[in-house]
Formats: C-alpha cells, structure tokens, sequence
C-alpha cells in the first residue's frame, strides 16, 4: 500500500498531492478502490494539507470515492483545506455532500 493511504480500523486517510489533477488522479482512484475492495472502509478522510492544485478531475475522484462510500453507509470528509480547494470544493457542490473540518494541526496515523 502506498504510504499516502493509511486504514486504522475502518477509516482510509488519503493524504493528497500537491496538484490533484489528471497526472495524479488516476493513482489516488485505483489505490482507495483498491483498499476499499479489500478492507472494511467505512470512511475516508481525504487530507488536503500539501494540496495548491485541483482541477475537475480532481473532482471526480473525490466524487467517485463519495459515491463508492455512500454505498456502504459511510461518510468523506476533507481536512487541512486551504481557501483555494474550499472554493473549489464548494463551486462544484462537494461542499454540501462531504463535511470539511477546519483541522490545521491533524497528521496522519502511524501504520
């Protein structure tokens, strides 16, 4: 597994790239589906802490984790978000679907 997903228990932390965008996107679908095949994910805390950069496809990995997540009865948050990736997140309407917490501090579990 690659060290920017981490599963504690039930929940996937993915910490995420500089720029969420087409270069990046497809790593972080096939990963967490991956994961999501084989653990027991119930949710996924998406963490935008290193993240300047997101474009729509960025969106939709987001939106495909939510929609795989929601299948399960489970809940996407996004954390360490920064005013550009809120804006982005709340033009596309993710902001109404996924809870984003203002956690400036939080850092990802040790495996």
């Amino acid at each position: 597994m690659d060290q920017n997903f981490i599963v504690k228990g039930t929940c996937m932390f993915v910490k995420l790239p500089e720029d969420l965008d087409c270069k990046n996107a497809a790593k972080i679908r096939n990963e967490s589906d991956k994961i999501m095949e084989n653990e027991n994910i119930k949710n996924i805390i998406f963490d935008f802490k290193n993240t300047n950069f997101m474009d729509s496809t960025g969106i939709g990995v987001i939106m495909g984790r939510y929609k795989n997540i929601k299948l399960v009865g489970g809940n996407v948050s996004a954390v360490n978000v920064n005013s550009t990736i809120e804006k982005m997140l709340t033009l596309s309407g993710i902001h109404k679907l996924i809870s984003i917490n203002e956690v400036s501090g939080l850092k990802m579990p040790v495996k």
